[in-house]
C-alpha cells in the first residue's frame, strides 16, 4: 500500500500523519484498531493477526 493511502486510513481514524514513517504510522493505526502494533519489527512469522490489513507487506 502507498504511503498516501496510508495516511489517508489515518486521518480517517483521526490519527495526526504528520512527518510518521510508513510503518510509524501503520503501528499506530494497528494500536488504535485495537490490535498489536507490531507492523515490521520482524515478528510477521509468528503474528496471530490473519485478518490485518497490513499483512501482506510485513517483515
Amino acid at each position: 500500500m502507498k504511503s498516501e493511502q496510508i495516511k489517508e486510513i489515518a486521518i480517517a481514524r483521526g490519527i495526526k500523519a504528520g512527518k510518521m514513517k510508513k510503518g510509524e504510522l501503520i503501528r499506530a493505526i494497528q494500536s488504535e484498531e485495537g490490535n498489536v502494533p507490531c507492523f515490521g519489527t520482524g515478528k510477521s512469522n509468528e503474528c496471530e493477526q490473519t485478518t490485518c490489513l497490513w499483512r501482506e507487506d510485513c517483515e
